[in-house]
């Protein structure tokens, strides 16, 4: 979460994601067929999504943990005392106390999806063809390459409505959990 975006993305493309080392390097040494994650319209959106998702996942392990220290000692250990075995635990004394935290960065994590755009054009730049492109990157092909800003612009709007649409099923969410 540190590390900036680009630094992340070129890193991954470079050394991980590298033909001749990363993936295919060890692969080739073990004698296993090579891929290119980046480079096969098949897997290119979930090859930048690999880059996404472990760029984030750290700071979303610092949210859960933080959030699951707020979980009452006295309820850890009451359960524990009751026989509770770790599942138990998690089931029915630490998912329940970290349930907000987790709507929370699930609605996060849904918005900041739509703001995909640095690791897709880092990486990619939508290709190969398209197979990789987003609506961010879109929007930005749009505006800056083709030189319709009237299209870029009603893709941003759609960007903004799927935003604020997780946003307001989120407020919804928090409203019925405090009438409850």
């Amino acid at each position: 979460m540190v590390i900036a975006t680009t630094i992340t993305a070129r890193v991954w493309q470079l050394m991980i994601y590298s033909p001749a080392s990363g993936i295919n390097g060890v692969l080739q040494r073990m004698g296993l067929p090579t891929v290119d994650p980046l480079g096969q319209p098949s897997m290119a959106l979930f090859g930048v999504a690999t880059v996404d998702i472990w760029h984030w996942w750290g700071f979303l392990c610092v949210v859960f943990f933080a959030a699951m220290r707020q979980v009452p000692q006295d309820h850890i250990d009451a359960a524990r005392i009751d026989g509770a075995g770790f599942w138990q635990l998690m089931r029915h004394v630490l998912l329940p106390g970290i349930l907000p935290t987790v709507r929370l960065m699930m609605i996060m994590t849904i918005i900041w999806s739509f703001l995909s755009f640095d690791f897709v054009y880092i990486l990619t730049q939508g290709g190969p063809g398209s197979s990789s492109e987003v609506l961010a990157t879109l929007a930005y092909d749009s505006a800056f390459q083709r030189f319709a800003v009237g299209k870029a612009a009603a893709i941003s709007v759609v960007i903004s409505f799927f935003g604020l649409i997780t946003t307001a099923f989120y407020i919804w969410t928090q409203r019925r959990e405090i009438e409850s």
